[in-house]
């Protein structure tokens, strides 16, 4: 009975070094089983006839704090919520050729060089490179319809300064 006890003990002991070990020598993004893809919405974007009159109706009959560019939502991170988080909101004139159909979603992921690794692996159809600006990075990928959408690793603290800068306010 001790025999098997100290047995149990030392592959118990064994396995979770072996974890640890794993932990320790392969960094969670560069293991794709366990690379965080989309953490969530960054911003839906629309396409309609007049985005100022959009902008204004949604200012003055749903209380939306818009700006020349839309409107920002402001959160609370779920994993930290001391942390903020913003979600843009944004009505583009029919004839712009940022997206191709009627709306884009932007989604908010962790790490967008290593997921743009894993997607072009994959097969997913990357649009264009990386952009980085302060407020975080970008990029465009095509879904299996060939729908555009956005890819945004965002920095939240520098996304509230540029707001800040510009005279922004928040809809919480």
């Amino acid at each position: 009975m001790r025999r098997t006890a100290f047995f149990v003990f030392a592959l118990a002991i064994t396995f979770c070094l072996g974890f640890a070990v794993k932990t320790v020598t392969i960094p969670e993004e560069k293991n794709d089983e366990h690379l965080k893809r989309v953490t969530g919405i960054g911003g839906v974007f629309f396409k309609c006839k007049n985005p100022k009159k959009m902008r204004e109706w949604y200012r003055a009959h749903l209380g939306l704090q818009t700006n020349e560019y839309g409107a920002v939502f402001e959160w609370r991170q779920g994993a930290d919520t001391a942390k903020k988080g913003f979600t843009q909101w944004a009505p583009f004139a029919d004839e712009s050729s940022y997206f191709d159909g009627e709306f884009m979603i932007n989604y908010r992921v962790k790490n967008l060089d290593l997921l743009v690794e894993a997607l072009r692996r994959e097969g997913v159809a990357i649009v264009d490179d990386v952009q980085t600006y302060d407020y975080g990075k970008f990029v465009h990928i095509l879904d299996v319809e060939g729908n555009k959408i956005e890819l945004w690793e965002p920095n939240d603290v520098a996304f509230e300064e540029l707001g800040n800068r510009m005279g922004a306010k928040t809809t919480k």
